[in-house]
Parts: C-alpha cells; sequence; structure tokens
C-alpha cells in the first residue's frame, strides 16, 4: 500500500487513483474515519476523468497510530507531506467536518501556491466549542463526554453516532441504512483510540477564524441545515462570511453524513464548482 513518511516520522496512507496528468481533487476525512469515507465521491469523479487523492490522518486508518501529533499543525504539515510527495499542483481541496478544518489551516498555513480552489463540507471553522467570545458554540461539556466515551465505551458510541445525529436517523420517518452504520463503525474502529480521544480536542477548540480570512482562493461553503453534529449557524454561515471569494450552498433538511446518503444530489453540485471557470 502507498504511503509518505512525514518529517516527524509517521507513516500515512494514501490513494492516488487516475491519470497523473488529470486534473486533482484531495479528498480530507472528518473524525473519526478514514479516507474510505469518500468512496461515494472519488468513484464518481474518477469516471468523470479527474486524479482523485486522499489520505488516512495520523492515527486514522491505516496510518500509523503514534501517540503524538494529534492537532492541526500536524494534520496540515502531513497534507503537505503527501501533497509534496506526489508533486500535485493546482489541486482543488474538498474537507468534510474536520477535514474541512484541515484544508483551511493546510491553505493557511503553507500557502495558495498549489490550490485552484477549495470546499468545505459540513465543516467545523471556524470554531466549534463555546467560549466568551464565541458565546453560541457547542458546551465544551459536549465534547468532554465526546471524549469520555472514546475512553470508555468507544465500540459502543461509535453505533450511536451513526445510528442517531450524524446521518440524520434519528428523525422522524428516516430511513436507516444498516450498511452505512456498519461502515462507520469499522472505519471508526480501524483508528487509534488515542489519535481519536485528542482529536476531538483539535478539531472543537482550534479557531480558524484568522485562517479563513488568510485564503482568497474560490471556496464552496456546503452545509445542511439539519446537520446535528456541526451546527450550520455556528459553522457554515460564519466561515462563508469570513472568506473572501466564497460561494455558500444550504441543503434543507440535509444531515452532517449528506455527502454519503445525498451522494446523487451533492456530487453534481461538487461537479458544477469544481469545472466552473
Amino acid at each position: 500500500m502507498p504511503y509518505v513518511t512525514t518529517k516527524d516520522g509517521v507513516s500515512i496512507f494514501y490513494k492516488d487513483w487516475g491519470e497523473k496528468d488529470a486534473p486533482v481533487l484531495y479528498f480530507h476525512h472528518g473524525w473519526p474515519l478514514s479516507s474510505d469515507d469518500w468512496d461515494a465521491q472519488m468513484l464518481y469523479f474518477l469516471e468523470k476523468g479527474f486524479r482523485v487523492v486522499a489520505h488516512d490522518r495520523r492515527g486514522h486508518g491505516r496510518s500509523e497510530q503514534v501517540s503524538y501529533g494529534h492537532d492541526m499543525d500536524h494534520y496540515a504539515d502531513d497534507v503537505k507531506a503527501v501533497v509534496d510527495h506526489l508533486d500535485l499542483a493546482d489541486v482543488i481541496h474538498i474537507g468534510h467536518s474536520t477535514g474541512g478544518g484541515e484544508v483551511v489551516h493546510y491553505i493557511a498555513r503553507h500557502g495558495q501556491d498549489r490550490v485552484k480552489k477549495a470546499v468545505i463540507v459540513g465543516a467545523v471553522p471556524p470554531l466549534m466549542v463555546q467560549t466568551p467570545d464565541n458565546p453560541n458554540g457547542v458546551p465544551k461539556s459536549v465534547f468532554d463526554d465526546f471524549r469520555e466515551q472514546v475512553l470508555t465505551n468507544r465500540a459502543d458510541f461509535y453505533y450511536a453516532i451513526p445510528e442517531g445525529p450524524f446521518y440524520g436517523f434519528n428523525r422522524p420517518g428516516a430511513e436507516m441504512k444498516k450498511g452505512v452504520i456498519q461502515n462507520w463503525w469499522r472505519q471508526g474502529m480501524m483508528g487509534s483510540a488515542k489519535a481519536h480521544y485528542d482529536g476531538v480536542v483539535a478539531f472543537s477548540q482550534t479557531d480558524f477564524t484568522d485562517d479563513l480570512k488568510q485564503i482568497t482562493v474560490p471556496t464552496l461553503v456546503m452545509h445542511g441545515s439539519d446537520d446535528q453534529v456541526v451546527p450550520f449557524d455556528i459553522s457554515g454561515k460564519l466561515s462563508a462570511e469570513l472568506l473572501s471569494n466564497s460561494t455558500l450552498k444550504v441543503y434543507p433538511g440535509y444531515s452532517h453524513g449528506m455527502l454519503t446518503i445525498n451522494a446523487d444530489v451533492i456530487n453534481p453540485d461538487l461537479l458544477e464548482f469544481i469545472t466552473a471557470k
């Protein structure tokens, strides 16, 4: 399997599908999943003639389960390691949830020279946790409970999330998809409890406000109005306002997991933005 070694010695698994001279799309997954969560998009865009790249974040999926570096600076540096290793240019970076934060921080930290566009989907920026300066954020106690569940009850917790709020399967009349739930659980349990435990702090307490202000490439912000995991009003709405060159697209009634269960709608919308001049 393909791996790249980061400057701090971590083996990062990546996928690189398609012709090497094709336009490049780079997909960034959410917590606590892996690049497999992008299957519906990677296969779709591969068939459209794109080169599709994705990696498993350190401690997630098939990447090395180290005990250190589970923060946004290291996440962004790991992306750079893959980009440099593959010598990618004119890349369109697409991130979901925590992966959206990773995209924003990577671009702000390492510059836009190799970046053509960006897409953030149900993404955690600008700041998830409630603070005196962010009074509408999610109370820290919610994320503390996430960490406690990872520490003491991870296997059951990783069923409860996809069975409930992630895909909106807890809503009246929702059709629960067992395979989707099991695939979420599979991806989560592949990863390191240590990485996931630390990752809760990374995605909830990192303030991306200054990162967003630095980005000038065209950026699409996609968000479901019924996102119960990353509420739209404190994330997608504010991110679109902070970005200088953004397009906001809100999907009425869609969940945090709309990339999977609503791929028939989301993929063509992504394609339209990606191919727009």
